[in-house]
């Protein structure tokens, strides 16, 4: 009893002195930026690309992307590409900058990995500007306080882009919130920005205040009603935070119902807020036939999706397991999990899963296919029976979206962008199953591999139907429509 007293006694003092640690820091972002600008102001010269051949030239508008991972491969990336296809086509005389911490790589390297991911060739050439501190903004710099430390990392390699290149207009894609006040205020650019998911989330605040466990909320945590608290006023603080940058933003792009929502809870900008669903490439997948694949011998569950821990590939794996233990199906089954890895973490996910797949002893009947290029991505949705997603309140789902538009019956989380924008129904029809749990998702599993052929077909014709609204071209409308008062304000 007097240890259970003394360890509370102790997290209380904790809590005591971590709040004006909290407000410490709150300053300190402002005063990192205050610093910044009278460096700015008084010691360094603006740096503007352009394309001037000398005095009588026009001036070409230089319109710059700040996507530290431009060559992840990730459905980020393809609305960066898409994003900038659609500029070069719009605008004849646009020059486009991309910041990226991508060094181990050539200009040629990253458009080479944009063709073979995504299929998209730009119309013209792009500036990459390399930026040396990217690792300011990596998760396993900050064990702690790991939101505000990845933010203030953001904000020195803002610094470091904004010294090496100035430009009219700038687009956070990557949803760096807080670079955005240093290239509007230092930098005096016109500023937008196109936001895939909320750094923070009302979600994520609900989620610390009911204790519930999720992978950024860990046990400890979540167990201990001390830290729990503390944990919920350093997300206030937070989300105070990132209203207040976010929303000096000119023009706001959101990708899903789900993400508007929750931007316009914090942000405050609803005239400056537009949904631009993201660019899904159906077109490449409609082309798949729609055969009868009920007489297979052997079925595949294909995941689409970066090996990130909010993935929830582990979900993926247990759920099959369970599936499988509990299966009355006679045919084989495969798992195929797909996915970019973009650093040495992302790697060591990857070794984790496998390991994971060894100790439920389904190795066997579990295959990994990183970094593979379109074609092959294409084969494999071919040949899949069902579509596979996990996250947990995805802010969209281009991979889901993917998956529809290949033929296969998806089986999405529900909640998110798939829950409230994608696997809905449409004319009526059933477009494809959603669940929650590992329990569900294996059930949900043997449902469709148990649905008449009849009727798996008439779901994989609706879901087919349904996603033209999720196009390139829709995209492309949307996103120049959005852009266009930055481009050609007043």
């Amino acid at each position: 009893m007097a240890a259970g007293g003394g360890e509370s006694g102790f997290l209380r003092f904790m809590f005591s002195l971590a709040y004006p640690v909290l407000i410490i820091s709150t300053g300190l972002s402002f005063f990192l930026v205050a610093i910044l600008l009278y460096i700015r102001l008084w010691t360094c010269p603006q740096k503007r690309i352009s394309q001037n051949a000398g005095k009588s030239a026009k001036k070409s508008l230089v319109v710059a992307f700040f996507h530290p991972y431009c060559n992840a491969g990730g459905g980020g990336e393809r609305v960066l590409w898409c994003a900038v296809r659609a500029l070069q086509e719009r605008y004849a005389d646009i020059k486009i900058v991309i910041y990226t911490g991508d060094q181990d790589v050539t200009d040629e390297d990253i458009l080479d990995t944009a063709y073979r991911r995504f299929n998209i060739k730009l119309r013209q050439p792009v500036q990459f500007v390399f930026l040396e501190k990217r690792y300011l903004v990596e998760a396993k710099l900050y064990p702690y306080f790991t939101l505000l430390g990845q933010s203030l990392g953001s904000v020195l390699l803002g610094w470091e882009a904004l010294m090496k290149c100035t430009p009219d207009i700038f687009i956070d894609s990557m949803g760096y919130a807080y670079v955005l006040p240093l290239f509007k205020y230092l930098g005096g650019c016109r500023v937008g920005c196109y936001i895939h998911y909320p750094t923070i989330s009302t979600d994520m605040l609900s989620m610390v205040k009911d204790r519930n466990l999720r992978f950024n909320n860990a046990a400890f945590i979540s167990n201990n009603p001390i830290l729990s608290d503390l944990k919920l006023v350093y997300y206030h603080i937070f989300a105070w935070l990132y209203g207040l940058v976010g929303s000096c933003s000119d023009i706001i792009m959101v990708n899903s119902t789900w993400t508007l929502n929750h931007i316009l809870s914090l942000w405050k900008a609803g005239d400056r807020t537009h949904v631009v669903c993201p660019p899904c490439d159906v077109q490449a997948f409609l082309d798949i036939p729609l055969e009868d694949n009920s007489k297979r011998a052997e079925h595949s569950i294909v995941s689409i999706g970066q090996f990130r821990p909010e993935k929830d590939h582990a979900l993926q794996i247990t759920a099959f397991h369970r599936f499988l233990r509990d299966c009355a199906h006679k045919c084989a089954v495969k798992l195929v999990l797909i996915g970019g890895c973009r650093n040495a973490e992302d790697e060591e996910r990857v070794s984790s899963l496998k390991k994971l797949c060894e100790n439920l002893g389904v190795q066997e009947n579990v295959e990994f296919k990183i970094n593979i290029p379109f074609a092959e991505l294409k084969k494999h949705l071919s040949e899949a029976t069902i579509g596979l997603h996990t996250m947990w309140n995805e802010h969209f789902g281009i991979g889901v979206v993917e998956c529809m538009a290949a033929g296969t019956v998806i089986l999405a989380h529900n909640s998110g962008g798939p829950k409230l924008d994608i696997v809905v129904p449409f004319e009526g029809g059933e477009t494809g199953f959603l669940a929650d749990s590992e329990e569900s998702y294996a059930d949900a599993i043997n449902t469709i591999l148990a649905l008449p052929p009849e009727q798996r077909m008439e779901i994989r014709r609706n879901a087919r139907k349904s996603v033209s609204r999720f196009s390139e071209h829709q995209f492309e409308m949307a996103f120049i429509s959005a852009l266009d008062y930055l481009i050609s304000p007043g």
